[in-house]
């Protein structure tokens, strides 16, 4: 189901990361969206996406997110929120994090709503 409001976008990511559904997540993004996997680092595409989501998803995260509307411009949104993640790392030990996302949003032609800029890790990275 495509998000219907922007903070939907989290909503349906979380869904998506938790059961591990690579396809559902890479269309919540525009095809040419840009993602911070990695602080410092950008991806742009959906290939590129979906190679950076896959890796991510090898570590079996659990996350949960709350989002709220930062501000929106017509068919713009900002979108920031707070999330919570486990994860297996490298060693195979589970690991948590948290931090605060911004997402940068756009309306579709059929009015559901993408990701045009993610930044899981917030502006300072």
């Amino acid at each position: 189901m495509p998000a219907q409001k922007p903070e939907d976008l989290d909503r349906l990511f979380e869904q998506a990361l938790n059961a591990g559904r690579l396809d559902d997540l890479v269309a919540l993004y525009e095809p040419q969206a840009t993602l911070m996997p990695m602080p410092g680092s950008l991806v742009t595409g959906h290939a590129a996406i979906r190679s950076a989501l896959t890796g991510f998803l090898a570590g079996k995260p659990k996350i949960s997110l709350a989002p709220k509307v930062a501000a929106q411009s017509g068919d713009i949104a900002v979108v920031s929120g707070k999330w919570d993640l486990e994860v297996t790392g490298p060693d195979g030990k589970r690991a948590q994090m948290t931090g605060q996302e911004v997402v940068v949003a756009r309306r579709q032609a059929d009015g559901s709503w993408r990701m045009v800029v993610d930044l899981p890790f917030g502006v300072g990275a």
